[in-house]
Protein backbone atom coordinates (compact mmCIF):
# COMPACT_ATOMS: atom_id res chain seq x y z
CA UNK A 1 0.00 0.00 0.00
CA UNK A 2 0.87 3.53 -0.65
CA UNK A 3 1.86 6.34 1.57
CA UNK A 4 -1.02 9.05 1.64
CA UNK A 5 0.78 12.24 1.30
CA UNK A 6 4.11 10.64 -0.31
CA UNK A 7 5.75 8.69 -3.31
CA UNK A 8 6.69 5.96 -1.71
CA UNK A 9 5.34 2.37 -1.21
CA UNK A 10 5.49 1.80 2.83
CA UNK A 11 7.67 -0.39 4.63
CA UNK A 12 7.60 -3.76 4.29
CA UNK A 13 5.89 -5.45 8.45
CA UNK A 14 6.91 -8.78 10.59
CA UNK A 15 4.18 -11.81 10.34
CA UNK A 16 1.80 -11.94 13.28
CA UNK A 17 2.00 -15.14 15.60
CA UNK A 18 0.56 -18.10 14.85
CA UNK A 19 -3.34 -18.50 15.58
CA UNK A 20 -2.94 -21.64 17.42
CA UNK A 21 -2.37 -21.29 21.55
CA UNK A 22 0.95 -21.66 22.44
CA UNK A 23 2.57 -24.78 24.43
CA UNK A 24 3.56 -22.43 27.73
CA UNK A 25 0.29 -20.28 28.19
CA UNK A 26 -1.81 -21.60 30.72
CA UNK A 27 -4.45 -18.61 30.68
CA UNK A 28 -7.83 -19.27 29.19
CA UNK A 29 -9.60 -16.69 27.25
CA UNK A 30 -12.01 -15.93 30.10
CA UNK A 31 -8.41 -15.04 31.96
CA UNK A 32 -6.82 -13.26 28.94
CA UNK A 33 -10.58 -11.18 28.90
CA UNK A 34 -10.44 -10.27 32.75
CA UNK A 35 -6.91 -9.21 32.12
CA UNK A 36 -7.71 -6.75 29.33
CA UNK A 37 -10.90 -5.30 31.33
CA UNK A 38 -8.51 -4.95 34.19
CA UNK A 39 -5.70 -3.36 32.23
CA UNK A 40 -8.26 -0.74 30.20
CA UNK A 41 -9.70 0.13 33.85
CA UNK A 42 -6.09 1.28 34.77
CA UNK A 43 -6.21 3.67 31.91
CA UNK A 44 -4.18 1.76 29.17
CA UNK A 45 -5.21 2.13 25.47
CA UNK A 46 -5.09 -1.21 23.40
CA UNK A 47 -1.89 -0.76 22.39
CA UNK A 48 -0.83 -0.91 25.74
CA UNK A 49 -2.47 -3.36 26.78
CA UNK A 50 -0.80 -5.78 23.86
CA UNK A 51 2.22 -4.57 24.74
CA UNK A 52 2.17 -5.48 28.44
CA UNK A 53 0.14 -8.89 27.95
CA UNK A 54 3.18 -9.56 24.73
CA UNK A 55 6.15 -8.96 27.55
CA UNK A 56 4.59 -9.91 31.33
CA UNK A 57 1.85 -12.27 30.22
CA UNK A 58 3.87 -14.15 27.70
CA UNK A 59 0.30 -13.76 25.48
CA UNK A 60 1.34 -13.29 21.85
CA UNK A 61 -1.89 -12.30 20.35
CA UNK A 62 -5.27 -11.99 22.06
CA UNK A 63 -7.04 -12.21 19.19
CA UNK A 64 -6.06 -15.84 18.38
CA UNK A 65 -6.98 -16.76 21.33
CA UNK A 66 -10.44 -15.51 22.31
CA UNK A 67 -11.48 -14.53 18.97
CA UNK A 68 -11.75 -10.97 19.84
CA UNK A 69 -9.23 -8.36 19.10
CA UNK A 70 -8.53 -5.98 22.38
CA UNK A 71 -11.05 -2.70 21.50
CA UNK A 72 -13.74 -5.03 20.97
CA UNK A 73 -13.46 -6.68 24.16
CA UNK A 74 -12.86 -2.93 25.74
CA UNK A 75 -16.23 -1.85 24.46
CA UNK A 76 -18.08 -5.05 25.63
CA UNK A 77 -17.65 -3.95 29.04
CA UNK A 78 -17.64 -0.57 28.75
CA UNK A 79 -14.34 1.01 28.44
CA UNK A 80 -14.67 3.47 25.69
CA UNK A 81 -11.14 5.13 24.13
CA UNK A 82 -10.21 7.71 21.83
CA UNK A 83 -8.22 5.83 18.89
CA UNK A 84 -4.33 6.63 19.20
CA UNK A 85 -3.44 7.57 15.92
CA UNK A 86 -6.06 10.80 16.16
CA UNK A 87 -4.64 11.90 19.68
CA UNK A 88 -1.16 11.80 17.87
CA UNK A 89 -2.51 13.75 15.03
CA UNK A 90 -3.90 16.45 17.29
CA UNK A 91 -0.17 16.15 19.31
CA UNK A 92 1.30 16.82 15.75
CA UNK A 93 -0.62 19.62 14.33
CA UNK A 94 -0.43 21.80 18.07
CA UNK A 95 3.31 21.10 18.00
CA UNK A 96 3.43 22.36 14.65
CA UNK A 97 1.24 25.10 15.07
CA UNK A 98 3.88 26.35 17.81
CA UNK A 99 6.56 26.04 15.96
CA UNK A 100 4.77 28.24 13.08
CA UNK A 101 4.35 30.71 15.70
CA UNK A 102 8.36 31.30 16.00
CA UNK A 103 8.92 30.58 12.41
CA UNK A 104 6.46 32.10 10.26
CA UNK A 105 8.62 32.33 7.05
CA UNK A 106 8.97 27.68 7.02
CA UNK A 107 6.54 27.19 3.90
CA UNK A 108 7.53 23.33 4.85
CA UNK A 109 5.78 23.36 7.61
CA UNK A 110 2.75 24.86 6.87
CA UNK A 111 2.32 22.65 4.03
CA UNK A 112 2.88 19.66 7.07
CA UNK A 113 0.30 21.70 8.61
CA UNK A 114 -2.39 21.67 5.79
CA UNK A 115 -1.61 17.62 5.53
CA UNK A 116 -2.14 17.35 8.40
CA UNK A 117 -5.17 19.17 9.18
CA UNK A 118 -6.59 17.47 6.16
CA UNK A 119 -5.53 14.38 7.50
CA UNK A 120 -7.59 14.97 11.42
CA UNK A 121 -10.61 16.10 9.09
CA UNK A 122 -10.36 12.93 7.30
CA UNK A 123 -10.49 10.65 10.40
CA UNK A 124 -13.11 12.75 12.22
CA UNK A 125 -15.49 12.06 9.58
CA UNK A 126 -14.86 8.28 9.72
CA UNK A 127 -15.21 8.45 13.32
CA UNK A 128 -18.15 10.63 12.91
CA UNK A 129 -16.33 12.84 15.68
CA UNK A 130 -18.26 16.04 14.61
Amino acid sequence: MATMHGHGKGKSRSHSPKAEKPYWLKLEPKDIEELVVKLGKEGMNSDMIGLVLRDSYSIPNVKSLTNKKISKILKENGINEEPLGFKNLQKKEENIKKHLKTNKVDKTAKKGLQLTQAKLHRLKKYYKMY
